[in-house]
């Protein structure tokens, strides 16, 4: 599949020379070559950093420098009404979705609320009975178990009637949530979600999890709490923001890094077994909690029951933390096969029909598909048709279900909305989303869909694109420059890896296919007209590369940087993302 290389437009040459001679002047080195420097100023100028106290500030991680939990529209209701439950002893439950988000903010509130409390029940719904968000069968259990009050997490923003029963029932809700409003918010104690209207909150972007982490932080503002707990938090805080793929600017950013610290040097037993090991010299990033943890903690509700991962998260116990994550394990096991099997089908299913591939949207529907892992399969999909996709089964209650994933520049949570007379319910983001409907929509909703996917294609064609921030020379890859760029970690949605391109390199030797079934690339590259410099990289999926590089040819790279660690030794690498010959 062709894909797109566009350099990044974010530039201002006149505030890059400034940068650029403030930072040799500054600068307390004397091994930097001018090419490190250069490249360092332009990654710093594509970022918005146009001076050394700019670049200082984007990496002063305090806790305190975060905003004002009271800002958030219905915080301070929200804190009161808890401050009560807690002084009456109240049962309180937590109440959460299925997946990361959701489970590690039912976690984090538990935790947190048990320094005060044990009148504590958490829920997770199930993903087949009950669906995601706010369900009835979680309000009945509630009202059953005496829980005056339920914290919803990662949902609630759109359960106006549910709530209305829960409050027929004397059961009162405090939404955090982060999903984008209907045209009107549940009628409860209180809704925090910086994206309601006239939510004067400065930053948008949290996690759910991370919106509990507000809730958490105004409380203890309100009564005494031992200096560390909230900083306890923060590990589940970091997992929630990188599995959810929220913007790694601001709160976020500083969040996600004080998170990844704690996970470095002081981690929870049970997200230490979720990460597995890694090499002494290593530190976990990002994309380790994103291909790691994530997975497994998503497995739970995706197969079973999302309670396990919570139960996980939550607990101390050794013998209790092998026994569940022995459980998550199984699952996440089972999650890998039935993902493999149903992607295979999907791609035979478009591969057989015509029609399907002459279409602008993928809307794929087989009954026996598992619930648990459409959204990673319509994922899968787009990685070999780039066009937004949807993968549906159907539910236990007769209803068709599915998830929504998108391609960059189009928001399919407004492709929805656009829809919403032909589907029974949805939700999410401009990239990800879930919908229901009856199996009498379908041919509707798939009309519908296509219709709107095909009118914004007149504006924006579809086609993968990989931003990169420098063309750069194969001699300028050195231990200092990868240094530098690590300085500007973490690294996620609006704030990527450094990316480079390096034309006109060639095979220097040891170039061939690795893998299983030999559809990666193991390179080793230097450039056609000066082989003095060699570097080995990773090809992941572009073996079909292999003939045309062994034969000699010339080709161009896109790329990230990366240490390998073999024998103790530590050596650069590239990460190759695509080939152009």
């Amino acid at each position: 599949m062709k894909k797109y290389w566009t350099p990044n437009q974010n530039f201002d040459p006149q505030k890059f020379e400034t940068l650029l001679s403030e930072l040799v002047e500054k600068s307390n080195y004397s091994d930097i070559y001018q090419s490190e420097f250069e490249i360092l100023s332009k990654l710093l100028i594509q970022r918005g950093i146009y001076s050394v106290e700019d670049a200082a500030a984007f990496n002063a991680f305090e806790l305190e420098k975060l905003h004002d939990p009271f800002l958030m529209l219905g915080m301070e209701n929200a804190v009161n009404r808890i401050l009560k439950a807690l002084s009456d002893n109240e049962k309180i439950m937590v109440y959460g979705d299925y997946d990361v988000d959701g489970t590690t903010s039912v976690a984090l509130m538990i935790s947190f609320l048990r320094e005060f409390t044990d009148n504590l029940i958490y829920y997770i719904p199930d993903r087949y009975s009950e669906g995601y968000g706010v369900s009835l069968q979680g309000i009945d259990t509630a009202k059953a178990e005496k829980a005056a009050l339920i914290i919803a997490l990662d949902c609630g923003i759109k359960a106006i009637e549910k709530i209305e029963y829960a409050n027929t029932l004397g059961v009162n809700f405090i939404i955090c949530d982060h999903h984008t409003p209907g045209e009107r918010v549940p009628d409860c104690i209180a809704v925090l979600d910086p994206k309601q209207p006239n939510c004067e909150y400065p930053y948008k972007e949290l996690s759910g999890c991370a919106i509990g982490f507000k809730l958490c932080q105004a409380i203890s503002t309100k009564i005494k709490v031992r200096e560390s707990v909230l900083g306890e938090l923060l590990d589940l805080v970091a997992i929630s923001l990188a599995c959810d793929i929220v913007p790694l600017t601001g709160e976020n950013r500083t969040l996600i890094a004080l998170g990844l610290h704690l996970i470095n040097t002081n981690p929870r037993k049970s997200i230490s077994i979720l990460l597995g090991e890694k090499a002494a010299e290593k530190k976990f990033n990002v994309s380790d909690l994103v291909f790691q943890a994530g997975p497994k903690i998503n497995a739970a509700g995706r197969i079973s029951s999302g309670k396990t991962a919570v139960d996980l998260l939550l607990a101390n116990d050794p013998d209790e933390i092998l026994n569940f994550s022995i459980q998550i394990n199984d699952y996440n096991n089972s999650r890998k096969e039935e993902d493999k099997k149903i992607t295979a089908e999907a791609l035979e299913m478009i591969k057989n029909n015509h029609d399907l591939q002459n279409k602008n949207s993928n809307v794929l529907y087989q009954p026996h598909w598992h619930k648990g892992v459409v959204g990673i399969v319509a994922s899968r999909v787009i990685e070999h048709y780039y066009k937004p996709t949807i993968i549906l089964t159907k539910s236990d209650n007769g209803l068709i279900g599915g998830s929504v994933r998108s391609v960059s520049g189009f928001n399919v949570y407004d492709a929805l909305e656009a829809c919403s007379n032909e589907i029974t319910q949805f939700g999410g983001h401009k990239y990800a989303a879930g919908l229901t409907l009856e199996e009498s929509q379908l041919i509707n909703f798939t009309h519908a869909f296509e219709e709107v996917v095909t009118k914004q294609m007149e504006v924006d064609s579809f086609v993968e694109t990989i931003k990169y921030d420098s063309e750069i020379e194969l001699s300028d890859i050195t231990f200092k420059l990868k240094q530098f760029i690590d300085k500007l970690a973490p690294f996620g949605p609006q704030n990527m890896i450094p990316t480079f391109v390096t034309k006109q390199v060639v095979n220097a030797g040891g170039s061939r296919c690795v893998g299983a079934d030999k559809t990666h690339l193991k390179l080793e590259v230097c450039h056609a007209n000066n082989r003095g410099f060699k570097i080995n990289g990773i090809a992941f999926g572009l073996g079909m590369h292999e003939e045309l590089i062994l034969k000699g040819e010339p080709f161009d790279i896109i790329y990230s940087l990366d240490i390998n660690h073999w024998n103790n030794t530590q050596t650069l690498q590239l990460m190759v993302k695509d080939i152009r010959f």
